[in-house]
């Protein structure tokens, strides 16, 4: 039984628009809950992150289930279009906002009386879900820090904290492998594929009845997520390889896991190129650097993407960007030392900054600077890097100082509004609500970016 809506050509004419004219006319990663049908027997959730479904005669196969917060009401919307059990759910890879919405899946079957749902993914993705286990505190803290701005301090004694990272009912895999795995399911075939990208565990899957590629993270109409500076290791070369392989199938219909999806072969190739080749500059121009002795400070400050690049609707530096991955890129072939030799086993930052506030006449002296760089109308972003190191040495030799932290918050908040990337948002916001709390007992920091409100 099916029922619910017909196809929705907006969503696809919106996506091919932005990509042909470069021009963003709307936000393109939406948090709707609604479900468009986007294909004959293909569905898409817009939600964080996406639910992508797919008709066949033994049921439903869904990828990603969202996170939990949003999983009931993906389950809605897919209810709304089929009437049809979930045979498989597909995992794109560990990361919570597509797999904490799978108890949702759960309790609807249950519910329906129907078989336990198949699940597939990549064999590291249960490794991740053991790790997030073993760093329980630590990934709820930096969740906390980069969607919301709030300080580890504070963090710790959210009430959030209380919960597991992973929800302790999240569907686990039932079906694993490494390389590639190719399965029928209802009359059709799908192709699941791994790669190596913003995860280890990441699979993109190939559809050939429809021409479709389910890409998960490896397209999300930003800037690659490949440099986080709070998470593990992320992978740019290997993931411009699997988007060539996905090129390479000649896809007329491409459905990430946030963004919109892609129609028409030229354009769906034309996309993947410009992020591969940006990744691949990335890395050749780190690399090119590195052999001839270049630190990491040298190379953050001579490699660059293209503006132009960065304009493109679907390439936005608006999550994570460029400086953050080639600090990445730095990490994966030379290891955590920046290559400058005082950094090696360097002073305690308190110690070092005792010494810069006696030379300077007074922890005064360097947040009075500070404050004046950024408040200066010719600011550059120099200034701002100089100011942030300035007022932090500052509260290092006097914690207590209330007037160091409200140069501080006033600093950050500077910092915070000049920044493009969620990530840097994040972060320099802690560090305001951080302050803010030493002078006046509470945060009152908005979030940055992205809001999920509790379940209705």
């Amino acid at each position: 039984m099916t029922s619910g809506p017909g196809l929705n050509t907006d969503i696809l004419d919106l996506s091919s628009r932005m990509i042909d004219s470069g021009v963003l006319e709307d936000e393109p990663n939406r948090i709707t809950n609604e479900l468009s049908e986007i294909g004959d027997g293909v569905a898409l959730v817009e939600s964080f992150s996406h639910m992508v479904l797919v008709r066949t005669s033994d049921g439903l196969v869904a990828f990603d289930s969202s996170a939990a917060m949003t999983g009931n009401r993906v389950v809605r919307a897919m209810r709304s279009w089929s009437g049809e059990p979930v045979n498989t759910l597909v995992y794109t890879h560990g990361h919570v906002d597509h797999i904490g919405g799978s108890r949702s899946l759960r309790a609807d079957a249950a519910e329906r009386g129907d078989a336990p749902i198949r699940v597939v993914a990549q064999e590291n993705l249960a490794v991740r879900v053991a790790r997030y286990q073993r760093t329980n505190g630590y990934n709820q803290a930096i969740n906390l820090r980069q969607f919301g701005g709030l300080p580890p301090s504070l963090a710790r004694d959210d009430s959030r904290m209380a919960n597991s990272f992973v929800p302790a009912d999240t569907l686990l895999p039932t079906v694993e492998y490494r390389q590639e795995l190719t399965e029928q399911i209802g009359g059709l075939t799908f192709e699941h594929h791994h790669a190596l990208g913003e995860t280890d565990d990441h699979t993109w899957t190939w559809i050939p009845k429809h021409r479709m590629i389910t890409a998960g993270d490896h397209l999300t109409w930003v800037f690659p997520n490949c440099g986080n500076p709070q998470k593990v290791q992320r992978y740019p070369l290997e993931w411009a390889q699997s988007l060539r392989a996905m090129a390479a199938k000649e896809a007329e219909l491409l459905v990430p896991a946030h963004g919109l999806p892609i129609v028409g072969r030229e354009r769906i190739a034309g996309v993947l190129d410009v992020v591969a080749q940006v990744l691949e500059q990335l890395v050749d121009d780190v690399l090119a650097a590195m052999n001839t002795g270049a630190t990491l400070d040298d190379i953050v400050g001579s490699v660059t993407v293209a503006p132009e690049a960065l304009a493109l609707p679907f390439l936005r530096p608006i999550y994570d960007e460029p400086e953050f991955v080639i600090n990445n890129i730095w990490r994966l072939y030379g290891g955590w030392w920046d290559g400058n030799p005082e950094t090696l086993k360097p002073a305690t930052r308190s110690a070092v900054a005792a010494e810069v506030v006696s030379l300077a006449g007074g922890a005064d002296t360097l947040a009075d600077r500070a404050l004046a760089l950024v408040e200066s109308d010719t600011a550059t972003d120099q200034d701002l890097r100089v100011a942030c190191q300035l007022v932090e040495y500052a509260v290092a030799a006097d914690p207590d100082s209330m007037r160091n932290h409200e140069v501080r918050m006033a600093v950050y908040t500077r910092r915070r509004k000049a920044e493009r990337s969620l990530m840097a948002k994040g972060v320099f916001g802690a560090a305001v609500a951080e302050s803010e709390i030493a002078v006046r007992g509470e945060a009152t920091l908005k979030p940055t970016r992205i809001t999920l409100s509790p379940e209705d």
